[in-house]
């Protein structure tokens, strides 16, 4: 029996498009980030986000968001984040490792968000003395771990504090365009007024590579530096860059993100008051029991579970129409 596959997004093929502009690059030219093709990116994102940015490639999500970070926090520093954020459950320890041991302040908030006063929450009890890890930057995740996308309004709120706090604001975009199809606003919007944002290709139908999108120059001088001693500066970097310009050209990440949410919808729509969380994006968490799972799974669904009572469904841009359908009918059925 084939499989459906809604494991996770990570698992989804690779659009023809960035095996074209990679097949495109694949010409002798300037090593690391001198060639022509990663040079033009910052213009790239510059039009896409209407304001000048620096844009730096990097091979993973977890290298994206550490060497972010890592540009505003001082190793006796903190960053404050949303206890299921990506970088406190999933990235085994890298913030530690690249902010040279800076702590992750942990916040909470309904869906994984965070929010104003769930920041203040926990900043405002560490005292001003040298005893104390105090906060230097803000983490937040676009769409969240639990496939909620922040409002514009909320990123505001959110900015208002890092700035009158005097703290770096980062985004982790793993999912920035299943967010921005969700909400349907423009990039800027969706990203706010961030410091740095990492852009998600990989789960949204790149291969290899992420981009850490600077809102600030001076940080992706400093992230330059960074990214040579982490060891990923690639010497053949033209071919992370073509993938990112393929899925920037005609907003292929735009289009992909839209197939994805529209397929979480799809199976949306039959889980009625199984769903734990609004689906914003392309994640859905059900509410099912052991039993109801071996049912799915011997109809061939792939998925992770979720906890003892619950299960993770996550679209990708090539999910097919007839398995989103199959499995919202399936779900149905239970």
């Amino acid at each position: 029996m084939s499989q459906a596959l809604f494991l996770s997004d990570n698992a989804a093929r690779v659009h023809p498009s960035v095996w074209e502009a990679m097949q495109a690059a694949d010409a002798p030219d300037s090593p690391y980030d001198g060639d022509a093709v990663s040079a033009a990116l910052d213009e790239k994102f510059s039009a896409l986000f209407g304001r000048e940015c620096a844009a730096l490639w990097v091979a993973t999500g977890t290298a994206a968001n550490c060497l972010a970070l890592a540009t505003m926090v001082q190793p006796h520093g903190g960053v404050v984040c949303h206890e299921e954020a990506h970088i406190e459950v999933d990235e085994g320890g890298a913030p530690g490792f690249y902010l040279h041991g800076a702590k992750l302040l942990l916040g909470q908030g309904e869906g994984a968000k965070l929010t104003p006063d769930a920041i203040r929450a926990v900043i405002d009890p560490i005292r001003d003395d040298v005893h104390q890890v105090q906060p230097h930057a803000i983490s937040i995740t676009q769409a969240s771990e639990y496939g909620r996308s922040y409002r514009p309004d909320e990123l505001a709120q959110i900015s208002a504090l890092a700035r009158e706090r005097g703290l770096g604001l980062h985004m982790d975009g793993a999912r920035f365009g299943n967010a921005a199809a969700f909400l349907g606003l423009p990039a800027a919007e969706v990203a706010g007024d961030v410091d740095a944002l990492s852009f998600g290709f990989v789960k949204n139908g790149g291969m290899s590579a992420e981009a850490i999108v600077f809102f600030d120059a001076s940080l992706a001088d400093v992230a330059r530096y960074r990214r040579k001693r982490a060891g990923h500066l690639q010497s053949k970097g033209r071919y992370l860059a073509a993938q990112i310009h393929a899925m920037l050209e005609g907003d292929l990440w735009l289009a992909n993100a839209r197939a994805a949410n529209d397929a979480a919808q799809e199976i949306a729509s039959a889980c009625s008051d199984r769903l734990m969380h609004p689906v914003e994006a392309n994640e859905l968490f059900v509410n099912c029991t052991a039993a109801e799972r071996e049912v799915l799974r011997g109809q061939g669904f792939a998925f992770y579970d979720w906890g003892d009572d619950a299960a993770r469904f996550v679209t990708a841009w090539n999910t097919r129409e007839e398995d989103a359908r199959a499995l919202a009918t399936a779900i149905a059925a239970l």
